[in-house]
């Protein structure tokens, strides 16, 4: 007879997977209990739980990282078991053992797989002797960073340094000479330490042309353990996977059958339960020989893939597992159709560096269809912070076969709009069109090689005709920029600041635009507008001063800056040529300071590494631009501020001292 499975059910996490939990839970009839912080108060997940609790402020450590306070709220609210979803808790011993002392089920495996699998260099070690094959280095634990030098000089290199807890790529720092190895040895402790609480490292061999393959397992409390396939991650930049699909395209038949039995071979040897995941390292050169990498004790961001080609739902049965019921599905009832892709939208500008973007979201469509399935986070008015992962949604395509469901997929990502906040969705649509990938292609390191290729659309005369028909077709009178003749509105001008200083002058009058002295005819009609006979669809939305457009996954902001703005800022400019500034070094996005590599009053060269700001878990360096004394505005573990001031670069000459500059 079945275990009875839970009435109620507390998620301990946020985002597009706190809402995909929540939708199995509403499936199965269980009731579902959000915790949220601060920052999320009006985010999605809490919307749709039954019941939502208050763990904390916006930073994790004081709310989603918080054991003691969501252990609390899950017995305040009569929760039957706890949920970790992924990232934050989800592979944390100490929380497994803290929810099962307060008689709440850990839905997850048991404390030793947690905590055996959780500490890479014992995984390591594990699985090489359970006769799985491991990636060559050094996982020794304890290491200080003079053996850890010495240990990757005796390696050689190129070589990988990898945090022994957690994961996502989250640490990872890839080293190709000795002189690289100790900035990346600080900067892999210091992201491991805020990321995992633990800054032990490990380094392993980088293999050449490598690919990204993991299995997806279920194993009950009964002894019975399965595969369901494996998916290719093989598309990631700095570690972080971008693109996942299901099956790989390298795998024969025979090695798809024994890299599922390796990797039933480790959940077995740790008596795991529940849904897991383990990662291999696959050459692509060599594509029958796969290493050991880690296991993953939780479920995966790219778990939908797998859902999407084998039927099943791993939410669903990593409720029933922990519930104690019998996994029913044998190893011969998974069966593998068609073929799924899945794309990461994220909240950040792909053109500048991958810098987060935060703001609120004031325009969305998201896509539907066949073969289309979307898990986000994503609604009207949300509010995005910069506290957390950058992740907003997943855009999932399944059709036949791969070609027919990166197709579908690239449809899906341009049918989708996010007004209010930069995304990557025009980055993924690009990758998705690159050749290798449309042929599968692929390795760890396409997408780094291609990065300098990638041409971003910037605002044209369909978009600018577009934005300036739409304000003026719905703006107050009393917001107009231009003039009027016996109450009727007779002519419109405008100012559009594009990027940085740029500004474009847009006027309108009756069906002409001039645009910058060149006229076009436009029309509006709803959203598409037809600019000298082309007619192209737009999605259009005002936050303030600020419009937002967007088309095909594009969007972009365009600033209405108005005639005495414009006034001002030719003043400032004519100031600074006449009174040259001295360069400063401002944030590029809102943050923490989390290193400052150079004191106050030391010389500086251009290009040398100032300070270290931390957004949506994320590191950015950031440089002196010029040579000269460094003066500091901030001091490690200060929260900033977009644009607000950090150093200054006082330029040291002939005819000033070097003591002089710092006085």
């Amino acid at each position: 007879m079945a275990v009875p499975i839970f009435d109620s059910v507390l998620v301990a996490n946020r985002g597009e997977i706190a809402c995909r939990v929540i939708r199995t839970l509403r499936e199965l009839g269980i009731r579902s209990i959000a915790v949220y912080s601060d920052a999320d108060r009006g985010a999605r997940h809490v919307r749709e739980a039954d019941v939502a609790v208050r763990i904390g402020p916006a930073p994790a450590r004081e709310s989603y990282l918080n054991i003691p306070a969501i252990v609390e709220a899950a017995v305040r609210t009569g929760a039957r078991a706890v949920h970790p979803g992924y990232g934050f808790l989800s592979e944390n011993a100490d929380f497994a053992r803290a929810c099962g002392e307060a008689g709440i089920v850990f839905v997850g495996p048991g404390v030793e797989a947690l905590g055996l699998m959780g500490d890479k260099i014992r995984a390591k070690q594990h699985v090489s002797s359970a006769g799985v094959p491991v990636i060559q280095g050094i996982s020794s634990p304890g290491l200080s960073d003079a053996e850890l030098h010495s240990a990757a000089v005796e390696l050689g290199f190129p070589l990988l340094i990898k945090p022994s807890a957690g994961g996502g790529g989250k640490g990872m720092e890839p080293v190709f000479a000795e002189s690289e190895l100790d900035d990346a040895l600080a900067t892999a402790r210091r992201v491991a330490a805020s990321a995992f609480g633990d800054d032990t490292l490990l380094l392993e061999r980088l293999v050449t042309s490598p690919r990204h393959i993991e299995v997806q397992l279920l194993a009950d409390t009964h002894g019975n353990v399965i595969h369901l396939g494996e998916r290719e991650c093989s598309l990631q930049r700095r570690h972080q996977k971008v693109i996942e699909e299901a099956p790989s395209s390298l795998l024969s038949a025979h090695t798809r059958a024994r890299i599922g039995e390796a990797a039933c071979t480790v959940a077995r040897s740790v008596d795991y339960v529940g849904a897991g995941t383990v990662e291999f390292l696959v050459s692509d050169d060599a594509p029958d020989d796969f290493f050991f990498m880690e296991m993953n004790t939780r479920l995966q961001v790219e778990h939908p893939v797998t859902e999407l080609v084998t039927g099943v739902d791993l939410v669903a049965w990593q409720l029933r597992i922990a519930a104690g019921e019998v996994l029913t599905l044998a190893q011969e009832d998974v069966v593998l159709e068609g073929h799924a892709v899945e794309a990461r939208v994220y909240a950040e500008d792909p053109e500048h560096g991958f810098l987060p973007s935060t703001g609120t979201v004031i325009g969305l469509r998201e896509s539907v269809g066949e073969g289309i399935r979307v898990d986000s986070a994503l609604i009207d008015g949300v509010s995005v912070p910069p506290n957390y992962d950058p992740m907003l949604a997943k855009v999932i395509a399944w059709a036949p076969t791969r070609e027919e469901a990166l197709s579908r997929l690239d449809r899906a990502l341009g049918d989708t709009a996010v007004l209010g906040v930069r995304t990557n969705i025009e980055y993924l649509r690009l990758l998705l069109a690159d050749p290798d990938v449309r042929t599968g292609r692929l390795d760890t390191t396409l997408i780094e090689r291609r990065l300098p290729e990638l041409e971003f659309r910037h605002p044209d005369v369909a978009l600018l005709s577009a934005a300036a028909l739409w304000r003026e077709r719905d703006a107050a009178p009393s917001e107009w920029a231009g003039w009027r003749t016996g109450g009727v509105r007779s002519a419109f001008r405008m100012w559009f600041a594009t990027s940085g200083s740029d500004r474009v002058e847009v006027a309108v009058l009756g069906d002409t635009v001039t645009i910058d002295g060149t006229e076009h005819i436009a029309h509006l009609s709803g959203d598409t507008v037809d600019v000298d006979g082309i007619a192209s669809t737009w999605s259009i939305a005002r936050d303030g001063d600020t419009l937002w457009i967007g088309q095909a996954g594009f969007s972009w902001p365009l600033v209405i800056v108005g005639r005495a703005a414009i006034v001002r800022e030719h003043l400032a400019e004519l100031e600074r040529e006449s009174h040259p500034a001295t360069p400063e070094v401002r944030s590029p996005m809102p943050g923490t300071i989390v290193a400052v590599p150079v004191a106050s009053g030391s010389h500086v060269t251009a290009g040398e590494t100032i300070m270290t700001v931390e957004a949506m878990k994320m590191e950015h360096k950031l440089t002196a631009p010029v040579d000269g004394i460094v003066q500091h505005s901030a001091k490690p573990a200060d929260l900033v501020k977009l644009g607000e001031l950090l150093a200054t670069i006082i330029p040291v000459d002939s005819t000033t001292s070097a003591e002089e500059a710092a006085s």
